[in-house]
C-alpha cells in the first residue's frame, strides 16, 4: 500500500461519514427509493425562494434526468405532476422505482426508462418542467443533454438544475466511504480510487458501488466514470451556449456566514454549496 493510500485511510478514521442512501439501505433503515422520496422536498429547496412547488409540478408532465430509484420523481407526482418520466442509466433501479410507485398509488402517474439522458428517445416538446436534481455533475457530455432538454421541452416549459460544484466539500461523491471533506483537493485519483475500493470490498454490495464510480480505460488504468467535475466556472459557460434563456442563477454557500468566501473569486468554487439555475424554452 503506498504512502498516501495509508495517509487518507489514517484521516478516514477521524471523520464521521455523513448519512448516505447506500449505507441506509445496507443496514435495512430503508430502500433508496424510500430515502428518495422522503428528502424530494430537498430536491426542490433552493428553487423555492423564486417559484412554488405547484409553478413546477402542478398539472404539468415532467421529466426527471437522473432519477435513481424514483424516490424524487414519485414526491414531484404526489405534488400534483400530471405524470412524471424519470430517466436513468442504471436499469436495476427500475423495479424498485415501480416497487414504490405501487406502494404509493402513483403507477398510473410515473414511468421509468433506462435511457441516456442525452438521447432520450422521448418526443419533441413533450414536457412543461424537466428537472436535473444532483445530475448536471454525473453525466458525460453536459452540452449534450442540455440540447436533449430543450429538444423535449415545451415552448414556455422550465429546466431546473441544481449541482454541488465539484470543489464542494463532499464533491467527490466518496462520502459512502470516504468521510474527510475536500478529500480531491488533497489526494490524487488514484489515491481515492485505491482507498475507496479498498473501503467498498468488505460490503454486501461493495462490488457494485465499485462498478457504478469506477472504469478502466483501454490501457488498463482506472477512472472515475461516474463524475464529470462539474465546476461553477465549467457550467458558467455551458449556460452561455445552451439552447434555452437563463431565467434564474444563484450559488448558495455552505452556509451563511460563509457568503463572502463563496462570492471571492479564488475561493469561491470551495465554499458554494449549491449551483442553482432554471432554463426556459421562449416561445415562439
Amino acid at each position: 500500500m503506498r504512502a498516501a493510500e495509508r495517509l487518507l485511510l489514517g484521516l478516514n478514521r477521524l471523520f464521521r461519514p455523513p448519512v448516505h442512501p447506500f449505507n441506509l439501505q445496507n443496514d435495512g433503515t430503508k430502500s433508496y427509493a424510500m430515502w428518495q422520496y422522503e428528502k424530494g422536498r430537498d430536491t426542490v429547496q433552493f428553487f423555492l425562494a423564486r417559484y412554488t412547488e405547484e409553478e413546477m409540478f402542478r398539472d404539468k408532465d415532467v421529466c426527471d434526468v437522473g432519477c435513481g430509484a424514483g424516490g424524487k420523481s414519485l414526491y414531484y407526482a404526489a405534488r400534483g405532476a400530471r405524470h412524471v418520466t424519470g430517466l436513468e442509466v442504471l436499469e436495476k433501479y427500475g423495479p424498485q422505482a415501480e416497487a414504490l410507485a405501487a406502494q404509493l398509488g402513483l403507477k398510473d402517474r410515473f414511468t421509468f426508462l433506462c435511457r441516456d439522458a442525452a438521447d432520450s428517445g422521448l418526443p419533441p416538446e413533450s414536457f412543461d418542467t424537466v428537472i436535473m436534481n444532483d445530475a448536471m455533475e454525473h453525466v458525460a457530455d453536459p452540452a449534450a443533454v442540455l440540447a436533449e432538454c430543450a429538444r423535449i421541452l415545451r415552448p414556455g416549459g422550465r429546466l431546473f438544475v441544481n449541482f454541488p460544484p465539484y470543489y464542494h466539500p463532499y464533491g467527490a461523491h466518496l462520502s459512502d466511504r470516504i468521510a474527510v471533506p475536500w478529500v480531491q483537493l488533497l489526494f490524487s485519483d488514484r489515491t481515492l480510487i485505491a482507498v475507496y475500493e479498498r473501503l467498498c470490498q468488505p460490503l454486501p454490495d461493495g462490488e457494485d458501488r465499485i462498478r457504478f464510480r469506477i472504469a478502466q480505460y483501454k490501457d488498463g488504468n482506472e477512472y472515475f466514470s461516474y463524475i464529470n467535475k462539474m465546476t461553477l466556472r465549467r457550467f458558467r459557460a455551458l449556460r452561455r451556449d445552451a439552447p434555452l434563456q437563463t431565467e434564474y442563477y444563484r450559488e448558495v454557500p455552505l452556509r451563511p456566514f460563509l457568503a463572502p468566501l463563496a462570492k471571492c473569486p479564488g475561493l469561491r468554487e470551495l465554499f458554494v454549496r449549491m449551483a442553482v439555475c432554471v432554463f426556459v424554452k421562449k416561445e415562439g
